[in-house]
């Protein structure tokens, strides 16, 4: 609908704004050389929503001396984070189960007795070398997680809760594997956004079915587990609070990726808490993970750029 432009002193009216100013005038009088007073408008009194929206939006995120400040005073128990596993991952693992058997090639003389045996869903016990005769019925599949639902790849059976999905059966009957789990100084680092911390760990294909990783508002717990049974273990306070239900870890051939969502917008001075870091100074345990910043391993776990790129064609 058109909208109509003219003076309240006469009846005529148009749509184009150069005519409304071409009006002539209707009243004939005196010359005035100044600005007649504007019409004086309503009061209208103040209320708490008018004052609310007059009030400007304070987005400036807080410091970093507030977010090291405001942590919470009671803890809730550490919550295991929910696996992505990346379809590079899923092919890596199926084609390491195409070319090796599970438990091949061991030397029963250097397995530990009371070791478990490593394969999925199997929860056998070495006693002797004649627990390699006994069968292993394990998943030899990778897990999958998608939209809540949790499946190994091996078998069609879903479920939606956890202690289900690891109490599933094994599809397979093979042979134990007793491989001994060696600890892993993996090349790792962090960096971050206004909202987000970003934890990676780098080593050749991580095992998603032992892999898990725990997290309270303030405190993250890892577990790798890395082809070869080489396991990453670190414990660390953190800096800052994160929300746990929005956290995540993505697992891929060469690394692995913890995403913490920050509980509040801003700049995290460290990853772990300073009094934390001090504590591990004292026993000797530091994990030293500097932002954007990464040492060499002992143990070369990690990939160079062009096997990673092979990994991913294949």
């Amino acid at each position: 609908m058109p909208t109509f432009l003219g003076w309240s002193c006469c009846r005529k009216r148009t749509v184009d704004f150069s005519e409304f100013l071409n009006i002539k005038g209707c009243t004939v009088g005196p010359h005035c050389a100044e600005k007649l007073p504007e019409a004086p408008q309503p009061e209208v009194p103040a209320t708490s929503s008018s004052l609310q929206e007059q009030k400007p939006l304070n987005t400036i995120p807080k410091s970093a001396e507030t977010l090291h400040r405001e942590r919470p005073k009671s803890e809730l128990p550490p919550k295991l984070l929910p696996l992505n596993i990346s379809q590079a991952l899923e092919m890596a693992l199926e084609q390491k189960e195409l070319d090796q058997e599970p438990g091949a090639g061991l030397d029963s003389s250097l397995i530990r007795t009371g070791s478990s045996c490593q394969n999925p869903a199997c929860d056998a016990v070495y006693q002797g070398p004649e627990s390699d005769a006994t069968p292993c019925t394990y998943h030899p599949g990778a897990p999958r997680f998608h939209e809540g639902m949790k499946s190994w790849s091996c078998c069609g059976i879903q479920t939606l809760d956890f202690g289900a999905f690891l109490a599933q059966p094994g599809c397979r009957v093979g042979r134990h594997d007793w491989g001994k789990q060696l600890p892993a100084s993996c090349r790792h680092d962090w960096h971050q956004t206004d909202s987000l911390v970003v934890v990676t760990i780098y080593g050749q294909i991580p095992l998603p079915a032992f892999n898990w990783v725990k997290a309270s508002q303030t405190e993250l717990h890892v577990h790798i587990v890395f082809d070869g049974n080489r396991v990453f273990q670190a414990q660390m306070k953190l800096w800052g609070v994160i929300n746990v239900e929005q956290s995540s870890v993505s697992l891929m051939p060469s690394r692995v990726e913890i995403s913490l969502v920050k509980a509040d917008p801003g700049s995290w001075a460290q990853l772990e808490h300073p009094d934390a870091l001090a504590e591990k100074a004292k026993a000797g345990d530091v994990l030293e993970m500097d932002e954007e910043e990464s040492e060499d391993s002992d143990d070369d776990l990690s990939w160079t750029e062009e096997e990673e790129e092979e990994a991913m064609g294949e």
